[in-house]
Parts: structure tokens; C-alpha cells; sequence
């Protein structure tokens, strides 16, 4: 039977549980466990994909086309383990099951509970991950903060896991933040008790609390916490605020945070073999490179909305001992006056997906000033159709080229709607999401960069290629790299004679990793590394 360990957070929002729960699968499954990973969302909304950037970040996409939080990209990024539509869950969805096996009947007539039938509904889900994976352990967050009235259900549901579990088959670790009062020198324990009396008062005795801090903690708090807390002293483990953040797993490891996991679980592994994960954080300290890439897009005053592009372009630095440096620009406050300007000291230029008009023109201008000045360009998502306009226009003549989804009334819409998709479908789960293959057609940089005939990459869009233009724009030069296996569906489009400019439908952040970066992000660095020496 799978072993449950729970992550809560208390005192504050955004402490890193989301890092603290994924270094501690990195480094159970460095000590030979099999590891699965799962959060629970206390919205209402069924999963983010209708949710705006700006309120919840990115939406990671599984390989089986969840849409789910962003922190399964930490997970995924960190064990490096494909999660499925069972690593994510929310409140939303939770009464969504429960409510339409009410409508088919399957309580028998029972009155609709939070306790029994929400509670269930969570646990279910939780179990089901375990029988899934068929995993040693199943970690699971908590989202929000103790003292949240949406958590409660599922705080509820893993008091009651723990219960049937039995002792030394579950887990509760508690992340709270320690914080420095400059004015009298000191850390303070006082959030973290109030946090943890908070927890007791629902059932929940956490085993193991995990401080958040910016700087060293003193002896004497780890002792009162583990007094007034009630845990044993080794089992408060500092968890400091780190330059990089793949440095965590190496830093809680240093307070035997495993080492105590596993005591309290009762299971017997071997060491944990860090070699290769200390090798990559020697590898990042170790950088002396720049590459400056300009991120053009219309959400960027929150980075979060482009965290996965970030960490695969961080990836890719790692792995060409550079430092990636992200120039956020909003596509808004580019026109035909300063988009020149605005460009011209970087070395590469990445545009990312996103959904509607606003600040299009100014995507559009990225695109053109990339084609016409030789700068290594990649195009996701939303950047592959940006890129497939600019072109129109540019090249082909097609003045008034654009999108159905920005400018209906268009009489030259290269990009449309997917087969079978209109404005009177719901906007929720209903793009094409997760994993699709895509032929590569041979001789491109495509190829070059893949060394392959076939892949699979995740998606997350509703438009496509217009196929009624794909004859006019490979005779104006446009090369078609990559299709569907049908051949119906443009999947990457590039250009001859550029030292990297490259269009893709799908997310390729959503699979690189901090120590196998992906080819794409991989090949486009390299662009803009040789490109920023000759600017030099």
C-alpha cells in the first residue's frame, strides 16, 4: 500500500510548498522510491483553464491534457515524472462528480453532505492516485492557507486518509513562514504556533514543520517550536530563501528532511544519490555566459504566467554554462515608432502563447523585426501564429492577413478555428490539449534540432493554420517542418536562410528539465548566444 504525505502551508500565501513538495519527490525517488505527486485547489472553478493569467499564473498542461496548476510543473520539472489528470484536483471539480452522481441517483436518496460525500469525493481521488502510479508514496499539497474556509473539506479528507491509513503509513508536513523583525534583531515563532494550533484545531497534528526564512535561524527557535509544537526537535527543518531554486532539494537534505521523512514512515531506503542534481546546481553557480532574450508578451507583469517558458529557457542556459536573462516586454507598448528601439539589444526573441486581440500589432512587429534583422526568433503557441501573419503580410503581399480569433471580418484569416470548433462552443476544456504527434519533415531545423522522424509535444490552443494558404505561403518561402501524422494539421512552420527562426503549435517548456534541457529551447539559446557575440 502507498504511503500519503500531506503538505500544508500556514501564516502566509506563497511560501514555496508547491518547492518543498517537489524537492522532497526528487529526493525520495533519489533514494529508489517511486513517487507520485498531486495538489488540491480550494477554488470553485473546475480546473485554471478559464482562469486569467494575472489571477493564477500559467496553466500547466499534462501529457493526457489536464489543465491544471502550475505547480505540477515544480513536480514534473523536479522528479521528472509525467503526471496525469490525477495530480490535480479542485473544489470545482469536486462538486461537479459529486453533484451529477446526486442527479443519476447514486446516493440512493441519501441528503448530499460535505461529510460523508465531499470528503469521499477527495478521497477517492487521492487513493486513486496511489492505485494509479502504482506508487511507494503519494505526496500531496494543500493549496491556500490553514484558517481558509474553502481548504477545510480537504483538510478534513486528509485527517480522515490519515486515519484509515494508520499510523506510520501517513504524513503531515506543515510550511509556515519564520519571520525577521528588523527593529528588534530577532526571528519570531509566534506566526508558526498560532499556524500549527490553527491545524490541531481540525484533527491534524502535523509531524514534521518546515520554516521558511531568508536568513540562518537560530538554535533557539528550532527548540521552541519543537516545544510548543509538539514535534521532536530534529523534525523542524529550515528551508532558506536560495539564489536558485533547484538548490532546495540539496539545502533540506542537509537537515536529513528524507532521512526523517522516511523514519516517520517507517520505510527503509537506501542513500539518496544527489550526484547528478549536484552537478547541475554546480553548473549553475558555475555560469559565466549572458544571453539576453527579449519575451514578448501581453501578461508579463506577472512572470508566473510564463513560468514553464522561464525555466526552459534557464534549462538551456544551464546546459551552455550561460546565464539566460529575460527582457519583459509587453507587446502593448510596442508600435511602428519604438519597436526598433525596444528590440535592438536583445539577442533573441521569444513570443509565448496566449489567448485574444490585445497586443497583437505589437507581437506582430517582434516577428517582423526578428525576419528582417536575422534575430533568433521562437514562436510557441501563439507565437507560431504571430509568426504565420507576419509573414503573410510581410512576404506573401497579404496586407490584411490575420487571425480568426482577433478580427472575424478579415477577409484573409490564415489562422482559424480547429475542425469542428466555433465561437459558440464553452470556453472550458474544450481546445485541443495534451500530447499529439507530429511528423518532422526532413532536412529542417526542425530535424536539426530533434534527431528524429516523429514527436510528441503537449498543446493548448482552439486555432490553427489555415490550410486554404498554405500553398500561397511556401511558395512565398514559408517551410511547413512539422505536421500531423494525417498531414491535415500544420504543427511548426521556419524559415531558410536565419540563423533560428522557428514556429511551434504545441508547448515544448511543458517537458524540459533543469538537467535535460528541451532541443527546442536548447538550439534557440545557442542562436542567441552566437548572435549576442556578433553584437558585441
Amino acid at each position: 500500500m502507498a504511503k500519503y504525505i500531506f503538505v500544508t502551508g500556514g501564516v502566509v500565501s506563497g511560501l514555496g510548498k508547491g518547492i518543498t513538495a517537489a524537492s522532497l519527490g526528487r529526493l525520495l525517488k533519489a533514494r529508489g522510491l517511486k513517487v507520485a505527486a498531486q495538489k488540491l485547489d480550494p477554488y470553485i472553478n473546475v480546473d485554471p483553464g478559464t482562469m486569467s493569467p494575472y489571477q493564477h499564473g500559467e496553466v500547466y498542461v499534462t501529457e493526457d491534457g489536464a489543465e491544471t496548476d502550475l505547480d505540477l510543473g515544480h513536480y514534473e520539472r523536479f522528479i521528472d515524472e509525467d503526471l496525469t489528470k490525477y495530480s490535480n484536483l479542485t473544489s470545482g471539480k469536486v462538486y461537479w462528480n459529486v453533484l451529477n452522481k446526486e442527479r443519476r441517483g447514486e446516493y440512493l436518496g441519501s441528503t448530499v453532505q460535505v461529510i460523508p460525500h465531499i470528503t469521499n469525493e477527495i478521497k477517492e481521488f487521492v487513493y486513486r492516485a496511489g492505485k494509479e502510479t502504482d506508487a511507494d508514496v503519494v505526496i500531496t499539497e494543500i493549496g491556500g492557507t490553514i484558517g481558509d474556509i474553502e481548504s477545510q473539506p480537504f483538510l478534513e479528507a486528509a485527517r480522515q486518509i490519515s486515519l484509515e491509513c494508520g499510523r506510520g503509513n501517513s504524513l503531515f508536513i506543515h510550511v509556515t513562514l519564520v519571520p525577521y523583525l528588523h527593529g528588534s534583531c530577532e526571528h519570531k515563532s509566534k506566526p508558526t504556533q498560532h499556524s500549527v494550533k490553527e491545524l490541531q484545531g481540525m484533527g491534524i497534528n502535523p509531524d514534521i514543520i518546515v520554516l521558511r526564512c531568508n536568513e540562518p535561524l537560530e538554535a533557539s527557535i528550532f527548540e521552541k517550536i519543537s516545544m510548543f509544537c509538539n514535534v521532536p526537535k530534529d523534525c523542524v527543518i529550515e528551508n532558506r530563501t536560495l539564489e536558485s531554486l533547484y538548490e532546495a532539494p540539496l539545502m533540506l537534505e542537509q537537515g536529513r528532511f528524507s532521512e526523517v521523512v522516511l523514519r516517520e514512515l517507517g520505510i527503509d531506503a537506501p542513500e539518496p544519490d544527489l550526484k547528478e542534481w549536484k552537478e547541475l546546481v554546480r553548473k549553475i553557480k558555475g555560469r559565466d555566459k549572458e544571453i539576453c532574450i527579449g519575451l514578448v508578451g501581453k501578461y508579463v507583469q506577472l512572470h508566473d504566467a510564463y513560468l514553464s517558458i522561464a525555466e526552459a529557457l534557464a534549462h538551456a542556459g544551464f546546459a551552455l554554462d550561460s546565464h539566460v536573462s529575460i527582457d519583459w516586454i509587453d507587446s502593448e507598448e510596442m508600435d511602428e515608432s519604438n519597436y526598433r528601439e525596444r528590440l535592438k539589444k536583445v539577442s533573441g526573441i521569444i513570443v509565448p502563447g496566449g489567448f485574444g486581440d490585445r497586443g497583437i500589432e505589437g507581437m506582430i512587429l517582434a516577428a517582423r523585426y526578428a525576419r528582417e534583422e536575422k534575430i533568433p526568433y521562437f514562436g510557441i503557441c501563439l507565437g507560431m501564429q504571430i509568426a504565420v501573419i507576419e509573414f503573410a503580410r510581410g512576404v506573401a503581399g497579404i496586407s490584411d492577413a490575420c487571425s480568426g480569433e482577433f478580427h472575424d471580418a478579415s477577409d484573409h484569416r490564415v489562422i482559424d478555428f480547429m475542425p469542428g470548433q466555433s465561437d459558440n462552443i464553452d470556453k472550458g476544456g474544450t481546445l485541443r490539449l495534451g500530447s499529439y504527434p507530429c511528423r518532422i519533415q526532413k532536412g529542417t531545423l526542425m530535424e536539426r534540432c530533434y534527431d528524429a522522424e516523429e514527436i510528441s509535444e503537449r498543446h493548448r490552443h482552439r486555432y490553427e493554420f489555415n490550410n486554404d494558404y498554405r500553398e500561397v505561403l511556401t511558395k512565398a518561402g514559408l517551410v511547413i517542418s512539422g505536421l500531423s501524422p494525417d498531414g491535415r494539421l500544420v504543427e511548426t512552420v521556419e524559415l531558410k536562410e536565419h540563423p533560428f527562426f522557428l514556429g511551434v503549435q504545441y508547448h515544448p517548456e511543458f517537458k524540459s528539465r533543469p538537467n535535460r534541457p528541451h532541443p527546442l529551447f536548447r538550439a534557440f539559446a545557442e542562436a542567441a548566444l552566437k548572435k549576442g557575440s556578433e553584437q558585441v
